[in-house]
This record gives C-alpha cells, structure tokens and sequence, in this order.
C-alpha cells in the first residue's frame, strides 16, 4: 500500500478522508467476536475457537491463504489488542464509583490517599495481571507449533502501558530483534482526567530506553486540555492507527498494548460492538483493509 504521512490528529482537525468504511473486522475466528459471550480477560486460547493442538498453525494458514487470495489492494493482518493492567486511577474509580469519579475526582491527582495523576503507573494487581498476560502468551507459545508471535509491536505513551508491555512480552519478544514503537495516538482517551495526561518525551526514554519513540513526538504533552476528547474523535485517531499499520508493516501479526478507550475506539472504527476488556485483558482481533485513494 502507499505510504504517507501520519500526525496526532487535534479535536479542530480531523480528515474527513478518515470518515470511511474501509476498515472492517472479520469475525468468526474468536469468542469475542460473538457479542453474547461472557467477557474474560484471558481466556484459554486467548479465545480461540479451534481448541486443537495445531489450532495456531490452521489459524495462520487461514489467515495466510485470505492475503494470498485478497484482490488487488486488500490486505487482512491480526491485531492482539492488550489493555495495561490494573493503574491507580482504577482504583480510585472503584472507590467513587463512575459517576462520581467523571464528574469530579478524575478532574483531581489524588484525594490524600491515593494518587492518580498525571500518568499513574500500576498497582501490585496491575502487575499480577500483566504476568497472567506473560503466562498466557507462554503457555500459547510452547505448544508444538505455537501462537505466531507479533511481527510489529506498539504502545502507548502512558506509563502504565508501557510497563504492562514489558512485563508481558519480557523473554517472548527481545529487544534485538524488534523494537517495540511508542506512538502518540495509542494513548487512552486524552483531557479532563489528570491520569491521562502523559509525560515528557524525555522522561519516557529515560525510564523505557528499550522502547522506541515514533518521530515527531512532542518533549510535553501538547494534546491534553481540560475539555475530554470526543467519542468521534478518538474513533478518528484509531483509524489513523490502522492506517499506519497497513501502509507501513508488512507482517501479519501485530500487537497494540494500550487502554480501554481506544481498544474500543478501534473496534468501532472496523464496525464491532464496544467490549468490556478487563484490565491486563488480551482482544485479538482479525482486520481487513480495502485500499482507498486518500
């Protein structure tokens, strides 16, 4: 596909060559893509259908022959899509309940006993949930012929993703063979809540050297403001995530380690159903592109 250039898109600013339907889900690989199942974080296969010992060599050969046999421009890769494990600002959600924490104390960084923001990293049970994450993909792995593993591999920028990113490809995915790439619009649903604005550029690297920064990632977060991002908006940005997937990986098989808002933006932006993905929960997911002149 043809490449081109990608930005973080602002509220004031959103292409409407973006507002297509050219991005679609195929279902009927996973249990999730069934709606009426009951939502687990990991469940056995990572929600496989096909419970045979050779289930991930029938699954790649699918996956396989549907690029081999795409008409001219139309392209299918798998998408793992990781949420990070339990941070703080879900703790504190818990305690406020919903409405109380979106109405006043996500607007806050703390209430004097726990502190949420900006960017808090995740708590004893967030890094429990991020090795349960490392077990599962393990466990997938080791089989005779195991689960493929991400070709390409991306994250967001918030601290709690990346650490829930490391701790669950730690000894599966090396450093020397690929780096995983920070990108800007990975973040969670941005604005209003202080546990998603993020940290300097230099910080990031400082703290996550095995990690790449895309190009143009600004030192200060530049997008976060008072007002919350809208549910159109975050949508576009998901699609201009695919965008970049497509155009610039030419693998089958690609990770996305990052948060419930734009886990759930990217599936509406294929058409599926928003899905509860618990915290240190794994979606994968099987998307088809339709090139398009833009």
């Amino acid at each position: 596909m043809g490449t081109r250039e990608y930005q973080v898109y602002n509220p004031i600013d959103i292409p409407k060559s973006l507002e297509t339907d050219y991005q679609q889900a195929v279902p009927g690989f996973f249990e999730h893509d069934d709606p009426q199942r009951p939502l687990d974080a990991l469940p056995p296969r990572f929600g496989l259908l096909d419970e045979s010992a050779d289930r991930w060599a029938t699954f790649t050969s699918k996956i396989v022959k549907l690029n081999q046999e795409a008409p001219n421009g139309t392209h299918f890769k798998v998408f793992f899509l990781g949420r990070h494990g339990q941070g703080h600002h879900n703790v504190a959600e818990n305690k406020y309940g919903t409405k109380a924490w979106d109405d006043y104390w996500s607007k806050l960084n703390g209430d004097g006993e726990l502190v949420w923001g900006p960017d808090p990293d995740l708590t004893d049970v967030g890094i429990r949930q991020a090795k349960e994450a490392h077990a599962a993909w393990e466990a997938e792995r080791k089989l005779e012929v195991g689960i493929p593993l991400p070709e390409k591999l991306y994250c967001s920028p918030m601290t709690r993703a990346m650490h829930t990113h490391i701790i669950t490809f730690d000894g599966i995915i090396t450093v020397e063979n690929q780096k995983t790439l920070i990108l800007e619009n990975c973040r969670e649903e941005y604005g209003e809540h202080t546990c998603d604005k993020r940290r300097s550029r230099t910080v990031i690297h400082s703290e996550f050297p095995q990690l790449e920064i895309e190009d143009g990632f600004t030192e200060e977060d530049e997008l976060w403001t008072p007002e919350r991002e809208s549910e159109e908006h975050i949508i576009t940005r998901a699609k201009a995530i695919l965008d970049r997937v497509f155009d610039a990986d030419a693998g089958q098989f690609i990770s996305i380690t990052a948060h419930g808002g734009i886990i759930n933006a990217i599936l509406m932006a294929v058409g599926r159903r928003k899905y509860a993905l618990p915290t240190g929960g794994v979606l994968p997911i099987v998307i088809k592109v339709t090139n398009r002149v833009v």
